[in-house]
């Protein structure tokens, strides 16, 4: 049986922050973690918070942190699963690949499934609307041994996917749905690799397809389900419904869900378990600038009360080293560089860094700049408190959904849709 190990658990410390690779110039043996306790990097907080969860179990794999990061293009690469695996424990999931991409091999598609040697658990979501070519990829990666662990994804709100029957608009077409899972899960069987789904509520409050997905999943022999709620329509804006997701979680007691929207923090996580009884949570915009998130998490479903609250030194020393990781992820300072500049506002959210610097870095062209730029910050600096806390990342605005011309008419497809779908993956990111 494969298990993933925490990483904190396996120290058996009760107070530990990263491995001191986390901590650029930190001494052999590490004194990362005394450093921070020092500099309030670490809170105990009120025991009426702990939390109980038992581990996940996806197949022959056990999860023994119920905790996924969820697949985000252009965030979950290789070398941001790293940083995160180094602060806690969990299923770390790829940035999404596209079926025919991956098919066809191309160079990207290719980059993004690849996994670093020691994760224990290589983890890949495809997106697909075709099911012979989601079968092919699957089948790739079963065959050619680059998998343990398979997401489908049907929960991408994208007009430029949507609008071509993809995404979370791919669930209301019940046939066309059914049949991707239900070779997906017939190709991913085949090597004993576990399957799962990633969905939304539905395209709009009044077209909601969760709980017929979810069945048919469960029904297809699909792992585990897990519920962003939201509808397609409502992008990342409002607030996550998880009184669906605890819908759900009733109404299919005989397979694994878990819940994702609004996990802002170890906190956050908490209540939704106890709200909605799902088995485990999947975090997305959450751990964008905080990937010290994961050791939280790992925290509270341990029964342990430690919360991170980094002062400034500690986060900078993260951009530092996540810098770092995606040179080595890319081999090309260039565009390692540039790849981290997105993620500079989210770190340093709710600090105090001056509007100059946090230009200087939103532009920095090299490792040996973004050094100077970060040793000018004033590394005495506290955690701020709920100023570097919750919502992060761009929510949008509720919109009406993009989607094929007809496509409510009828839960299937019609001739006409059926040759929209077939050219869906060409355009759409992600390999």
């Amino acid at each position: 049986m494969m298990q993933i190990t925490s990483t904190l658990g396996a120290a058996g410390n009760r107070c530990q922050f990263p491995a001191p690779a986390a901590f650029p110039g930190s001494a052999p043996g590490g004194t990362g973690f005394a450093s921070a306790c020092e500099n309030r990097g670490v809170t105990v907080l009120s025991p009426e918070l702990k939390l109980e969860l038992p581990p996940l179990q996806l197949g022959p794999i056990t999860v023994d942190t119920p905790v996924i990061l969820a697949p985000m293009a252009g965030i979950t690469n290789k070398a941001f699963r790293r940083l995160c695996r180094e602060y806690g424990g969990g299923l770390y999931v790829t940035e999404m690949v596209t079926s025919r991409a991956l098919v066809e091999r191309s160079p990207e598609s290719m980059r993004i499934i690849k996994h670093d040697d020691d994760e224990k658990v290589r983890s890949v979501q495809l997106y697909g609307v075709d099911p012979k070519t989601v079968g092919a990829a699957v089948r790739l990666l079963v065959e050619e041994d680059r998998a343990d662990h398979i997401d489908l994804n049907f929960g991408c709100p994208v007009p430029k996917v949507t609008r071509k029957g993809g995404g979370s608009a791919l669930p209301w077409k019940l046939d066309l749905f059914t049949a991707i899972v239900q070779t997906a899960v017939k190709e991913a069987s085949r090597g004993n690799v576990p399957l799962t789904i990633k969905m939304r509520k539905g395209i709009d409050e009044d077209h909601l397809t969760f709980l017929d997905a979810g069945k048919i999943a469960r029904d297809s022999g699909v792992a585990a389900v897990t519920l962003h709620g939201r509808t397609a329509s409502q992008f990342y804006s409002g607030k996550a419904d998880w009184s669906a997701i605890a819908e759900l979680r009733e109404a299919l007691p005989d397979m694994n869900v878990l819940g994702n929207g609004d996990i802002w923090s170890a906190e956050d996580a908490i209540r939704m378990v106890r709200e909605t009884g799902v088995d485990g949570v999947v975090i997305g915009r959450g751990c964008q600038g905080r990937p010290w998130l994961f050791g939280d998490l790992e925290a509270a479903f341990e029964g342990r009360t430690e919360r991170h609250r980094p002062g400034l030194k500690q986060v900078s020393d993260s951009v530092y080293r996540h810098a770092e990781l995606l040179v080595e992820t890319f081999g090309d300072e260039v565009i390692a560089l540039r790849d981290i500049r997105k993620h500079m506002a989210w770190y340093f959210k709710g600090y105090v860094v001056g509007g100059d610097l946090r230009a200087k870095l939103a532009t920095v062209p090299s490792l040996t700049v973004l050094r100077e730029l970060l040793d000018q910050l004033d590394p005495d600096v506290p955690y701020p408190g709920t100023d570097a806390e919750g919502p992060r990342g761009r929510a949008g605005t509720p919109k009406k959904t993009a989607l094929p011309e007809g496509w409510l008419d009828g839960r299937e497809l019609n001739a006409a849709q059926k040759s929209i779908i077939s050219a869906a993956e060409l355009d759409v990111s992600g390999g």
